[in-house]
C-alpha cells in the first residue's frame, strides 16, 4: 500500500501545543477513515517559528516550495497564531492544490474547542489536497465542514496561486475571530507577568482586610455599590495598562481602519479577562489570610452587630477592588516590554514592532522632507 506524507508545522506556543495533541492522538485514524484508507498516512510534526514577509504575514507558497521537498512531505500545512485577511472577512485556512500546501489560522478557529475544531479543518483541507482532480470528493468535504459550524464560507483566493480560501462570515465570524485572538493571547498569564502590579494589588489589599474602618465601610456598602467599585476598579487597572503601556493602536489608513477596532478590542478583552484573574486569585488569597487571622468575635464588635462568612466575603470584596487600583499604579514599574509579554502571543508582538517600525521610518521620512522645505536656498542670487 502506497505512504502518503503529511507534515504539519506549527508556531511555537498554542498552535504547537494544539496541533501536538492532534496529531499525535486524533489524526491519522481520521485521515483512514474520512479521507483515503488506500494509503498509510504518515504524520510529522514539527515546531518551527517561520519568517514572516514585509508585510507581516506567512508568505505559504515559497516556504512550501523550500520546507516540503527539503523534508520528503507530500503535502504541508502550517498553522499559525497570526490572523490573516482583513477584519471584514478574515481567512481561516488558504489551500493551494498546484503546491500541496494549506495554512490554519488557530485564531478564525475560535476561543472554544480548539482540538476538535483543529482537527476538523485539517482533515477538510488534506481531503482537498488530496482530492485535488476529484471535485465530488472536494464537495462532500465541504459538506462535512458545514455541518460543524455555519460561519465558514469558501471562497476562491484573491492570491496568485492559491486555490480557495475558508472565511469567515456575517457578525459571528468576526465574533469568532475575536474570541481567537483573546484565547491565542491567553490572559491569565497576566498575573505572573506582572510582578509589580500583582504586588502592589496583594499588599494593598492586606491593608484593607486588617483595617477596621475598611471593615466598617463594606459592611455600610449595598451590594450593587460594591459590584460598581469593583468595576471602576478592573476598569482603572484596564485602562492604566492600556494607555500607560501604548497598546492601543491607531488606524493607519481607511483599509486599516476595521482591522485596527479588531486589534483594539483583542487588547482590551485581554487586559479585561487578565486583571479579572488576577482580582480573581488576589480575593481567593485575601479571604483566606482574613479567615486565618480576623476572629469573628473581634469583626462582629467593630461592625457592631454578629460577624458571619458573608461579613468575611464583604471585606474582602472591598480590599481587593482597592488592591486592584494599586496595582494598576504598580504596573507602572513593570517594563512596557514586560506588559506587552504579558498580552500578547509572540506573533503579534512582532506585528507590533513591524508596525511601530513603519511608523517611525514614515515619522523620520516626514521630518526630513519638512527640513528640506525649511532649509535656506544656498545658491546665490546673480548679479
Amino acid at each position: 500500500m502506497p505512504r502518503l506524507r503529511l507534515g504539519v508545522v506549527a508556531d511555537p506556543g498554542l498552535p504547537s501545543d494544539i496541533a501536538a495533541a492532534v496529531v499525535n492522538e486524533r489524526l491519522p485514524p481520521l485521515l483512514s477513515r474520512r479521507v483515503s484508507d488506500e494509503v498509510v498516512w504518515e504524520v510529522e510534526l514539527e515546531q518551527q517559528e517561520l519568517p514572516l514577509d514585509e508585510h507581516g504575514t506567512v508568505p505559504l507558497l515559497e516556504l512550501a516550495g523550500e520546507r516540503r521537498p527539503e523534508a520528503g512531505w507530500d503535502m504541508f500545512v502550517y498553522l499559525t497564531d497570526l490572523p490573516r485577511g482583513p477584519a471584514a472577512q478574515p481567512v481561516l485556512a488558504d489551500l493551494s492544490s498546484r503546491d500541496q500546501a494549506a495554512l490554519i489560522s488557530l485564531p478564525a478557529i475560535g476561543g472554544v474547542r480548539l482540538r476538535h475544531h483543529v482537527t476538523r479543518a485539517l482533515v477538510h483541507i488534506v481531503d482537498r489536497l488530496h482530492h485535488s482532480t476529484a471535485r465530488p470528493a472536494g464537495r462532500r468535504a465541504l459538506r462535512r465542514w458545514s455541518e460543524w459550524t455555519s460561519s465558514v464560507r469558501e471562497r476562491t483566493s484573491d492570491e496568485h496561486a492559491l486555490d480557495t480560501s475558508l472565511v469567515l462570515v456575517g457578525r459571528r465570524g468576526t465574533f469568532r475571530l475575536l474570541c481567537g485572538m483573546v484565547r491565542n493571547n491567553r490572559p491569565w498569564r497576566l498575573v505572573p507577568h506582572l510582578a509589580s502590579a500583582t504586588a502592589a494589588a496583594a499588599a494593598t489589599a492586606a491593608f484593607g482586610i486588617f483595617y477596621s474602618s475598611i471593615w466598617q465601610m463594606a459592611d455600610a456598602m449595598s451590594t450593587l455599590r460594591l459590584t460598581v467599585v469593583t468595576l471602576l476598579a478592573i476598569g482603572v487597572m484596564v485602562g492604566w495598562l492600556l494607555f500607560y503601556n501604548h497598546l492601543w493602536d491607531s488606524p493607519r489608513g481607511n483599509r486599516a481602519r476595521k482591522d485596527t477596532v479588531l486589534y483594539n478590542a483583542s487588547t482590551l478583552c485581554t487586559l479585561a479577562l487578565g486583571v479579572s484573574c488576577m482580582y480573581l486569585l488576589l480575593y481567593g488569597l485575601a479571604l483566606l489570610a482574613a479567615v486565618v487571622v480576623i476572629d469573628d468575635g473581634f469583626l462582629g464588635s467593630q461592625l457592631g452587630h454578629p460577624a458571619g462568612a458573608s461579613d468575611y466575603a464583604t471585606v474582602v470584596w472591598l480590599a481587593c477592588s482597592m488592591g486592584i487600583v494599586a496595582g494598576a499604579l504598580g504596573s507602572s514599574l513593570d517594563s512596557e516590554a514586560a506588559v506587552r509579554q504579558a498580552t500578547y502571543s509572540k506573533r503579534e508582538q512582532e506585528r507590533q514592532a513591524r508596525n511601530r517600525r513603519r511608523a517611525e521610518q514614515s515619522e523620520d521620512r516626514h521630518s526630513a522632507a519638512d527640513d528640506r522645505s525649511l532649509a535656506p536656498d544656498d545658491r546665490s542670487p546673480s548679479s
